[in-house]
């Protein structure tokens, strides 16, 4: 075969439970990841060494935030390599990345892009890496990577990476706004810090439980699921960013069920009550002015795989 492609989804946060900083630097986690219908592709080739090329969402501008590098230090790049020594073969492959998730915006399109990596050099070099092997090499990869591989819904522990998938009683439907620039990840978990120790927002023992927000997605009913929607990391981001407070308002006047920021930001998720709903709310917001970029989803979408 002369090429192979795969695809993989970005992740809404539909529950992000945050707990204290622990010993290793990171927060213990209690998430619900949703994966939706907005895909990132990489295409395999062959080659001689590692050569990557980038097209699409933040191709043409190489570095910096919202910028996508086009060597080792992107996500696909390590995803090869680290592939390369697991099996014990050759760094020899063409890496093509087509992205359509936008970039620096928390929904881990450079995630995706490394699980779909991960799929697609998997067959082309035909290493054999069991569904396990290949788990534990997302781990080490990004904590989000391995949600990446499994799609769909899952309960995500630790500081993430470790996933379970679950049930889900039907399709909901999501407009995703990117408000202005990205936010820095460790920013944002620093403002939460510095909050809770200032007594702006409430000190916990542990991350909060997903209960509600996994028995809404099982009853399938979208005014359930606004209700349970949770992210502890909400308040230091618009901290950090006030037009957050504005984004988020602009969706409720729009007429979402509820929205939340996804992640640690910029992107705000407006959750519809159907199909038209998302397109009207869409169509309404992205003449608002206030998003950069919006797209209308559905969710669970399928994991990285092999595509055509």
């Amino acid at each position: 075969m002369t090429t192979l492609a795969a695809r993989a989804p970005a992740k809404v946060n539909v529950h992000l439970g945050v707990g204290p900083l622990r010993a290793d630097g990171f927060h213990e986690l209690h998430t619900v990841y949703l994966a939706v219908s907005l895909f990132d592709t990489v295409t395999v080739g062959p080659g001689e060494g590692l050569s990557l090329a980038v097209s699409g969402e933040g191709a043409d501008v190489g570095r910096g935030p919202g910028q996508v590098p086009g060597d080792r230090t992107n996500l696909v790049w390590r995803a090869a390599e680290l592939l390369a020594r697991h099996a014990g073969v050759a760094a020899d492959a063409s890496l093509a990345v087509a992205k359509a998730i936008p970039v620096a915006a928390g929904l881990a399109g450079g995630s995706a892009d490394a699980a779909a990596t991960l799929v697609a050099l998997d067959a082309f070099w035909g290493t054999r890496a069991g569904r396990e092997d290949l788990l534990e090499l997302a781990a080490q990869l990004g904590s989000d990577v391995p949600f990446g591989l499994v799609g769909g819904v899952a309960l995500g522990t630790g500081r993430g990476e470790q996933v379970t998938p679950v049930l889900s009683g039907g399709s909901s439907h999501w407009v995703l706004g990117i408000a202005g620039e990205g936010l820095s990840t460790p920013a944002v978990y620093g403002e939460l810090d510095r909050m809770r120790a200032a007594g702006r927002l409430p000190e916990v023992a542990g991350p909060a439980p997903a209960e509600a927000v996994l028995a809404a997605l099982r009853g399938g009913s979208a005014a359930d699921l606004g209700a349970a929607l949770v992210n502890d990391l909400q308040a230091p981001a618009c901290s950090l960013r006030s037009d957050l407070r504005r984004a988020l308002q602009a969706a409720g006047e729009a007429g979402a069920v509820a929205a939340l920021v996804s992640g640690s930001g910029p992107t705000v998720a407006a959750l519809a009550a159907d199909e038209r709903s998302a397109v009207g709310m869409a169509a309404e917001l992205a003449g608002a002015g206030v998003f950069r970029t919006v797209r209308a989803v559905a969710g669970p979408a399928p994991g990285a795989r092999l595509v055509p």
